[in-house]
């Protein structure tokens, strides 16, 4: 960590405490050149993969985009808050997982077909329907019968 002080190359941690309800780290330090003291603060970086869509476009992952999809397929379904912010939680943490710069929109689609399944059926085939642009009665039938198997 440079010195903001002199900018010389070398400081040492006098002091670190967790903050932020342990999601950051305060790094109290002092240089070995001017003897200034400063403090630092650590967060992690996760970073979400692009987003290859259909057409071969990539785009950044947007989590509002996500939620959005997520809530509108469980508009008035009763699901708590908490049980929607977790399901989005497992959703990101699994297109973490991947460790690929990039993924297909495909993939993400389907995992939240598969978080929405454990949540609410109806939201799943309200979803379902749209992402897989059914066209008919039959194709809304043929996914209920998948669900009741």
């Amino acid at each position: 960590m440079h010195c903001p002080f002199c900018h010389a190359h070398d400081t040492k941690v006098i002091d670190s405490r967790l903050v932020a309800d342990g999601h950051q780290v305060r790094r109290r330090r002092e240089c070995l050149h001017c003897h200034e003291r400063f403090t630092t603060f650590e967060t992690a970086e996760l970073v979400m993969p692009k987003v290859v869509k259909s057409n071969g476009n990539r785009e950044p992952f947007h989590e509002e985009k996500l939620r959005s999809g997520i809530q509108r397929a469980l508009e008035k379904r009763p699901v708590s808050a908490d049980d929607i912010e977790q399901g989005l939680n497992r959703i990101m943490s699994a297109l973490r997982a991947t460790g690929e710069r990039e993924v297909e929109s495909s993939y993400v689609g389907n995992l939240v077909m598969e978080e929405l399944k454990q949540l609410d059926k109806v939201a799943y085939v309200r979803f379902a329907s749209v992402y897989r642009s059914f066209k008919d009665l039959r194709e809304f039938e043929q996914e209920i019968a998948k669900l009741e198997k």
